[in-house]
C-alpha cells in the first residue's frame, strides 16, 4: 500500500508536467527517467542499493522490518525504525509501476488537452490551473482509475523478489512457498482474500468513476 501511495503521489505530477511541456526538456528528462525505471532490473537494483546504503555508507537497514532490541525501544524509536527498514522496499517495490503511470499520465492528458471543451474552458477565461487539474485531469484520470482498481488485488501477492531479497515476511513469499509445498489450505486462503480484494477494488473504481465523470453522476441519479 506504501507503493501505490508513493505512485500515485508522483507519478500523476510528473505526467502532468510532461505533457504540459511536451517536447521540451523537463518533458525529456521525465520520459528519460521512465525508460530508465522500466529497463533496470528490480533485483539488481536492489542489490546495489543495498550495497551503497547499506554496506557502504551504512545509512539504511538492508533486511528486516524491525532492527535487534527493538522490543526495548520507545514507541516514536520504533516507528521511526520500521520506517527506516521500509524505504528501500517500498522504492523498489514502486519504480516499475511508477515509471508506467506516469507515462500513462502524461499520453492520458495529451489526448484530453487537445479536446474541444478544454478550448472553451480557456476562452471563458479560466485559469491555467483550473484547466489543467479541474477539466483535463480529471478526464485523464479515468483509465488509470481502472488501472488503480485492478492493483488492488495485487497488493495481496507483494512483491516476492522485493521480500525475498529484503528476507521481509509478506503475502507473495508466503503464497510462493506455499505453492511450492504444497500448503492447500494457505493458498486458499490466500486465493480467497485475493477474491475479496477484486470485489472492492472494482467497488472503488466505481466510485472514483462517478466522482471523476459527472456523466457517472447524472446516470446513477436517473
Amino acid at each position: 500500500m506504501l507503493s501505490l501511495v508513493l505512485i500515485i503521489a508522483i507519478a500523476l505530477p510528473l505526467g502532468v508536467i510532461s505533457a504540459l511541456t511536451r517536447n521540451q526538456l523537463p518533458d525529456r528528462a521525465i520520459t528519460l527517467f521512465v525508460f530508465v525505471g522500466f529497463a533496470i532490473p528490480g533485483f539488481w537494483l536492489a542489490l546495489m542499493l543495498m550495497y551503497w546504503t547499506g554496506v557502504a555508507n551504512n545509512w539504511l537497514p538492508i533486511s528486516g522490518l524491525h532492527s535487534l532490541g527493538y522490543e526495548n525501544m520507545g514507541p516514536i524509536a520504533q516507528v521511526l525504525d520500521t520506517l527506516k527498514h521500509l524505504i528501500l522496499p517500498v522504492f523498489i517495490s514502486g519504480l516499475s509501476g511508477l515509471a508506467g503511470i506516469s507515462l500513462f499520465v502524461r499520453n492520458g492528458m495529451l489526448d484530453v488537452l487537445h479536446q474541444d471543451y478544454i478550448t472553451t474552458a480557456r476562452a471563458k477565461g479560466l485559469s491555467e490551473h483550473s484547466v489543467v487539474y479541474g477539466h483535463a485531469l480529471r478526464n485523464a484520470l479515468l483509465p488509470l482509475i481502472t488501472i488503480f482498481g485492478l492493483s488492488i488485488p495485487g497488493l495481496i501477492g507483494g512483491s516476492v523478489i522485493a521480500e525475498s531479497i529484503f528476507a521481509i515476511p509478506g503475502m507473495g513469499k508466503l503464497f510462493y512457498d506455499a505453492v511450492l509445498m504444497r500448503d492447500f489450505p494457505v493458498i486458499m486462503g490466500i486465493l480467497t482474500i485475493g477474491s475479496a480484494l477484486t470485489l472492492l477494488g472494482n467497488l472503488l473504481a466505481d466510485l472514483a468513476y462517478a466522482w471523476a465523470d459527472p456523466r457517472v453522476r447524472r446516470g446513477v441519479m436517473r
